[in-house]
């Protein structure tokens, strides 16, 4: 299976991302929404948009995608928004080959620090054992953040540039 990768997303990638995002079964519609508001945002103010890109691709579709940019007010920190593989990709190590591809894309830009967040709900339990095992560590948790019951757990990583 040959995987290509690409960093500057097009206006076709909203159709494949919205199919995506949806084939993960995580996502609420607004969730969703946000999604294509991202790729909408950077194709339309380019990089000034503090959105940056990695797509994954597999016979001209897109099979997964990072989502990743600066954290405004930090000297060297950076968020990774989103992180999605199709539904019927995953298993394939597709996630970590796009977790660390983009790791070294943030480390090019002089990031140091990486962040990343979650649901505490068991839902995302396979998702927060993921981060685990890409080399994150959690680093805090806000109670009830969603909604109650529901809270936000970040997880942290320090990257070499």
């Amino acid at each position: 299976m040959e995987i290509t990768y690409r960093e500057d997303p097009l206006p076709s990638d909203i159709d494949q991302v919205l199919p995506l995002v949806e084939s993960s079964g995580f996502f609420s519609p607004e969730e969703i929404s946000i999604a294509i508001e991202l790729i909408e945002e950077r194709l339309s103010k380019g990089t000034q948009s503090g959105y940056f890109f990695l797509f994954a691709e597999f016979a001209g579709n897109i099979i997964g995608y990072t989502c990743f940019g600066p954290i405004p007010g930090t000297m060297h920190s950076y968020d990774i928004y989103w992180i999605v593989v199709h539904n019927n990709f995953r298993r394939r190590g597709i996630g970590k080959t796009l977790m660390a591809r983009t790791e070294n894309l943030i480390g090019a830009k002089g990031g140091c620090l990486i962040y990343i967040d979650t649901s505490s709900q068991d839902l995302y339990r396979t998702t927060r054992m993921f981060y685990s095992q890409c080399g994150y560590r959690k680093e805090a948790f806000v109670k009830d953040f969603y909604k109650p019951g529901d809270g936000k757990i970040i997880y942290v990583k320090a990257i070499n540039p």
